[in-house]
């Protein structure tokens, strides 16, 4: 297995940039090659992307879910891959997001590619574009704040999402099928929120 990590700063507070990284759905608008990504239930995933030239599909399972600090997962069919991305507050409007990906590469050309760091690029791309996605928004496009934990999602730690605040201009925020943007709680210099 080949291993990536890569790490960027994003100019947004840790909640907005975790409960943007928990839709899925929008990944094709800033994940270079991803075609499609179906969000099967709360923790299986089916992805569609295009990968040293061929389009495959694959699915994913997240086995470790923890609101604005992990989100774990691994390939259960098709393109061998697994990884975790972590969230870290930086400040108040600062987070630090960092993405470890291992991935088989299938065949010579994906072998020759990992080799001259196409996915190591790729994903440092994909985290420069998702830094642009969620800095240029007023607020994420919705959220899911549930837990999963070894594989099963952790129906206590569910929270219904608070009434999202609305951007400027009095638009009603955006929602999917795992429902509205919580409102961000407050943060201090360290990072903290003072939630419990």
């Amino acid at each position: 297995m080949q291993t990536v990590e890569k790490s960027i700063e994003v100019e947004a507070p840790l909640a907005q940039v975790y409960n943007q990284w928990t839709q899925f759905e929008q990944f094709p608008r800033f994940m270079e090659g991803v075609e499609q990504v179906k969000q099967l239930d709360d923790k299986r995933l089916h992805w569609v992307a295009e990968i040293g030239g061929r389009r495959k599909e694959w699915d994913a399972e997240i086995f470790e879910q923890v609101p604005d600090q992990k989100i774990a997962w691994r390939s259960t069919s098709g393109a061998d891959n697994a990884g975790i991305v972590s969230f870290r507050p930086l400040a108040a409007d600062r987070t630090e997001v960092t993405v470890r990906m291992e991935y088989e590469p299938e065949g010579t050309i994906e072998a020759v590619g990992s080799a001259l760091g196409a996915v190591s690029g790729r994903i440092e791309g994909d985290l420069e574009r998702f830094k642009k996605f969620i800095q240029n928004r007023a607020q994420e496009t919705g959220a899911w704040r549930g837990q999963i934990h070894g594989g099963k999602v952790d129906s206590s730690a569910r929270r219904k999402p608070a009434a999202p605040k609305l951007p400027s201009g009095g638009r009603s925020p955006q929602t999917n099928e795992r429902g509205p943007a919580p409102s961000a709680p407050e943060y201090d210099a360290s990072g903290k929120s003072g939630l419990p």
